[in-house]
């Protein structure tokens, strides 16, 4: 029987590698319209339906092309119940964002063909009373 693991949501975000991130973005702002969210240096992010489209160059060459990033209401337990089925993690659950609203919460591993895939997860940040 399988262990315990905290569900996967949906997409909640795919990366694309591009050479230049100012005409990416450019292009699938003004060209395909979709709705443009925020950037940072060498980032780019849309709104697509839903599921975000995050636009980088390539840091890591060995994480590939594009990365699905799957949303889990809790990454710590998924990530337990993958570990537990024989994944291995290319680092454990880590906070990469946090902003007045949320902390956003990332984990890599490779699936079975190598390609890269991530765990995410938002998590709300409680307001002061």
């Amino acid at each position: 029987m399988s262990s315990a693991l905290a569900p996967i949501q949906s997409i909640g975000q795919i990366s694309i590698i591009v050479k230049d991130v100012e005409r990416a973005r450019d292009f699938y702002r003004d060209t395909l319209e979709l709705t443009f969210l925020f950037e940072f240096p060498g980032m780019a992010f849309f709104d697509c339906g839903g599921v975000r489209l995050y636009l980088a160059k390539a840091e890591k060459p060995d994480l590939g092309t594009s990365v699905l990033y799957y949303r889990v209401p809790d990454i710590g337990a998924a990530a337990s119940g993958l570990e537990a089925r024989g994944v291995s993690f290319l680092q454990p659950p880590a906070k990469v964002h946090e902003d007045a609203k949320h902390e956003l919460w990332l984990a890599f591993f490779k699936d079975s063909e190598g390609n890269t895939l991530a765990l995410m997860s938002e998590v709300g940040l409680a307001t002061a009373q």
